[in-house]
């Protein structure tokens, strides 16, 4: 115990300092970042308008079907599909006309309207993981999220300056009825975060619940006129859209909300294996998802997203943060531009099954890539591991810290008087240091990112200090925040309320666990 509480308090002052710090960069008036750094496009012209053809030709000769009810299937007679059956096809050019109503940029309100969200243009909002049925940390190994894991994530999310969003499903909390746990999961967010968030998509009742939920929290009148929630949905590749999955997108812009369109494509299995290919046909099935959004109610907010991956073709498992992905999201970023649409494009990808090595190569190179392309909603951007499966409390912690990296990079470079110094060569000369300088003591405290994870000692005073890997080190931190956390405010009516509508929706179903 006394070695341990050593260890706190030799680490304690070191904390917060970082945290000082990190509470400057990240400041009030900053809840997401304004980008500094110009997007990387790599394709020509002529290459993207021939993947665009591709997916013209894929929409009108192939077509997509639509399993939703007679509704959606009119919705595309009268924009001028062809629907025979369940099967659409599509003109050319007729989804990108639809999409003209689509708004380029828009804003998700917060709780506390100081954190809320623009999304589109320039600006980048960094989201945590989502999906993960699986929960794993360094004491207790691999095991099925709980509901206390879900709030666990949701305060290291609030409690980071690093994040802009509260997230969605940040793991699934398995202890919890399969048409019930949407109420706990956006009660959670609602209570433990004031930040923006995500609902429910696994049925239309279920996004509806989640958006009667945000209109208590926000008021009826504010949420017809504003954004609020987003809802994650997903494409059934290979060009089939799931009728789940359309009546919680209509759902979503029916009230105004934005849908996040995903298609899933793992090169081989859902998708062809060329990048190209596989491209072409995100950028069809995506167009389609937010062409409906828009008949079901034009100037309704979407983002257009993108989950390309590759695959092991001597095995067939999945392989996440590989770079054919993480350069396909390059154009991605492109046709997206081209649409005028916000985008939501790659994250921290891997498949590691711990944070290592292979995690945080992988993870950094597929992060970058969203970075690079121009993503505007960066979701997985902490805590994915086991290729989505498990939701790793070490990792999480360590990618807060490379998102943390990351809001210093798309800063870019300020050229001003300060930051050109030159009265500093003036006051330290040739052949001098620069440490103790009124330049350096001036900007210090901000003149640096500082890494919460990295060990920068020298090794001697590294290894007396107990060796810590950064795993170790970021096992130590998550058990930190949590004991540190602190719920923000939440009025006391707007809580009841919240609290009577879960159990009143609970109440009138029974427990169903599949």
């Amino acid at each position: 115990m006394v070695a341990e509480d050593q260890a706190r308090t030799r680490h304690g002052g070191r904390e917060a300092r970082r945290r000082e710090r990190a509470g400057k960069a990240a400041g009030p008036g900053r809840p997401y970042i304004v980008r500094n750094i110009p997007t990387y496009d790599i394709l020509s012209e002529e290459n993207l308008v021939r993947i665009e053809a591709a997916a013209d030709r894929i929409l009108a000769e192939t077509g997509i079907e639509f399993r939703d009810d007679e509704v959606a299937l009119e919705h595309w007679r009268r924009a001028g599909a062809r629907v025979e059956g369940l099967l659409v096809r599509f003109e050319p050019g007729m989804l990108r006309e639809i999409l003209a109503t689509a708004p380029a940029e828009f804003t998700q309100a917060a709780r506390n309207p100081a954190n809320s969200v623009r999304i589109g243009g320039r600006n980048v909002v960094f989201a945590p993981a989502y999906g993960s049925p699986f929960v794993m940390d360094l004491d207790r190994g691999r095991r099925f999220g709980t509901l206390q894991d879900f709030e666990n994530f949701i305060k290291l999310a609030q409690s980071s300056p690093w994040f802009h969003h509260s997230g969605g499903t940040i793991c699934e909390p398995t202890d919890v009825p399969v048409n019930k746990r949407h109420l706990d999961m956006v009660l959670a967010h609602l209570r433990l975060s004031d930040r923006p968030f995500m609902g429910s998509v696994t049925a239309e009742e279920r996004s509806e619940d989640s958006i009667e939920m945000a209109r208590i929290a926000f008021g009826t009148g504010f949420v017809e006129e504003n954004c609020v929630i987003l809802g994650n949905v997903n494409v059934n590749s290979p060009l089939v859209w799931d009728g789940t999955m359309t009546r919680s997108l209509r759902a979503y812009a029916r009230a105004g909300q934005a849908a996040v369109i995903v298609p899933f494509i793992l090169g081989g299995a859902m998708g062809p294996v060329t990048n190209a290919g596989a491209i072409a046909q995100s950028l069809a099935e995506t167009m389609a998802g937010c062409a409906l959004t828009q008949l079901e109610r034009p100037g309704a907010p979407v983002i257009f997203g993108n989950f390309l991956s590759s695959m092991s073709l001597r095995s067939g498992s999945p392989t996440f943060g590989t770079p054919e992905p993480a350069i396909g999201s390059m154009v991605i970023g492109q046709l997206a531009r081209r649409l005028n649409l916000p985008l939501r494009c790659s994250g921290n990808f891997t498949t590691s099954k711990l944070p290592d090595a292979q995690a945080m190569t992988e993870g950094t190179m597929s992060m970058l890539a969203a970075i690079h392309c121009g993503a505007n909603f960066i979701l997985h951007s902490a805590g994915f591991l086991d290729g989505l499966l498990s939701m790793s409390y070490e990792k999480f912690i360590l990618d807060t810290d490379l998102c943390g990296a990351l809001h210093s990079y798309l800063d870019g470079v300020t050229v001003d008087d300060n930051s050109l110094a030159v009265d500093a060569f003036a006051e330290v000369g040739p052949g001098n240091h620069f440490f103790g300088c009124a330049h350096t003591m001036a900007n210090y405290q901000t003149a640096f990112w500082d890494s919460e994870t990295a060990d920068n000692e020298p090794f001697e005073k590294w290894q007396a200090a107990g060796g810590e890997d950064a795993a170790m080190r970021a096992n130590r931190l998550w058990k930190q925040r949590l004991r540190e956390y602190e719920a923000p405010p939440l009025d006391a009516g707007t809580d009841e309320a919240l609290r009577d509508f879960v159990a009143q929706r609970k109440a009138e179903m029974p427990d169903a666990w599949y």
